[in-house]
């Protein structure tokens, strides 16, 4: 896992993980760069990678439609709903957050 070069960088993320974390129900969360890095996870890294570079082209294609729709406009966030877990994902200019939950919790 790729670590941030600036400590202000890091803070940022620690800040932006400590409310869904407490979260019931919450399995997992993620933090991955631009480069399709991961750069903070609370799960293991098989599966932090697996979640990290299928979201990052999933959320490039949902962002895609979302300008085609209407240019003016960004994707702000992502939902999926499964029958086993929802993945929500938060993107950023550098950053996006991806929080997996348990539905029934």
């Amino acid at each position: 896992m790729a670590e941030l070069t600036h400590p202000s960088e890091m803070a940022e993320v620690e800040e932006t993980l400590k409310h869904p974390q407490s979260q019931k129900g919450v399995q997992g969360i993620i933090v991955v760069n631009t480069e399709d890095i991961p750069i903070k996870s609370t799960i293991n890294n098989p599966t932090t990678t697996q979640y990290a570079n299928l979201m990052h082209n999933f959320i490039l294609k949902a962002r895609i439609i979302t300008r085609e729709v209407d240019p003016q406009n960004d994707l702000t966030f992502l939902q999926i709903c499964s029958k086993k877990n929802e993945i929500m994902v938060t993107p950023d200019k550098d950053y996006f957050l991806i929080e997996i939950q348990n539905p029934t919790v």
